[in-house]
């Protein structure tokens, strides 16, 4: 008999993609008797739940419970999904996400092995919406320049990462580290995967284990996400401060110079010829990256939308670092 798996989900107004990922799961390779879905849903105002009770209604005989999430964040419905676990392997799915058939069986297959304590896979970056806009945030997210050495959103090897996307372990291992922190609103996957690293285990990614994610569909939503990302981020170096890496120092360094300059141009022609240089450079950069997207995709609009999603990424995550740092200026190591 193969282990009990329960898939958590947090939830909150996910109408347009939570059937998508209920069908998904029960379109999984691995025995249904040997899974339950728990949805913490944080009381969403749209029609999520309903497309919820509509699925249980359709497949009765498939174990899904919804448990309410009165404390409103991602990492407390992912406690309070652990806590209503009956599986001893946790695999965690996002609303907007759907896995490939045989996600879950590879990601038990994988924590069998011993490959890792904590194991996960790639995303495949689907639009969020219709239109180009909406493609070319898709494009972006997968592209290095958006998202530098994020080995999940590329195309990796397999072994030991940072982190993954989503994660599948062992239930002992809450008993070992704790649950996630829920004083993080956003990076709670990441600091997770450092306690899971500090304490020896090892966080694995499987580049077969895939599924699909739905990046945002508009600038502002763009923009919100990655400012969230940034200003969350600064909160988590407070305690882990051997954990920055490159690509999550250079947007607020690159923020915090063009303040500097625009500043230090009203006085000194020096820093308006350093400013000038600087952004020149800076979109020439993402000029050429984004014409070679579009030649190779036969796609001319991701010229101007690949260069403004990468744009609003870098601008929005640096500046939500450099308000965060800002508003907590004194660094406390944990760890």
């Amino acid at each position: 008999m193969p282990p009990f798996v329960s898939i958590i989900v947090p939830c909150y107004n996910e109408q347009a993609t939570i059937r998508q990922l209920l069908d998904a799961v029960l379109a999984q390779t691995y025995p249904h008797s040997q899974m339950e879905i728990i949805i913490a849903d944080a009381f969403s105002q749209d029609h999520t739940r309903e497309r919820i009770n509509l699925f249980q209604r359709d497949h009765a005989d498939f174990s899904l419970r919804i448990v309410d999430n009165e404390r409103l964040t991602i990492p407390a419905a992912l406690n309070l999904a652990i806590e209503s676990a009956r599986g001893e392997i946790i695999i965690r799915l996002d609303a907007h996400s759907v896995p490939n058939p045989e996600y879950v069986e590879r990601c038990v297959h994988a924590l069998e092995e011993g490959k890792g304590t904590n194991v996960g896979g790639v995303w495949e970056i689907r639009p969020g919406g219709k239109g180009w806009i909406a493609e070319s945030i898709a494009v972006a997210a997968a592209h290095p320049l958006g998202v530098g050495d994020a080995m999940y959103r590329l195309n990796p090897q397999a072994g030991a990462v940072d982190t993954v996307p989503f994660g599948a372990f062992r239930r002992g291992l809450i008993d070992q580290i704790g649950g996630f922190d829920e004083t993080l609103l956003t990076n709670e996957d990441y600091e997770f995967n450092t306690r899971v690293r500090q304490s020896g285990g090892v966080v694995w990614l499987d580049p077969r284990i895939r599924s699909i994610y739905f990046a945002r569909a508009s600038f502002r939503e763009l923009a919100r996400q990655y400012g969230r990302y940034g200003f969350w981020k600064w909160r988590m170096l407070k305690r882990y401060t051997n954990t920055i890496r490159w690509r999550q120092a250079l947007p607020p360094a690159f923020v915090a110079s063009l303040i500097v300059l625009v500043v230090l141009s009203i006085w000194f022609f020096l820093a308006r010829w350093l400013l000038s240089l600087e952004i020149i450079l800076y979109l020439l950069i993402l000029i050429a990256a984004s014409v070679r997207v579009a030649l190779r995709n036969h796609k001319p609009f991701l010229i101007a939308g690949l260069l403004l999603s990468i744009l609003v990424m870098h601008l929005s995550w640096g500046s939500g670092f450099l308000f965060s740092l800002i508003a907590s200026p004194s660094i406390q190591k944990h760890g």
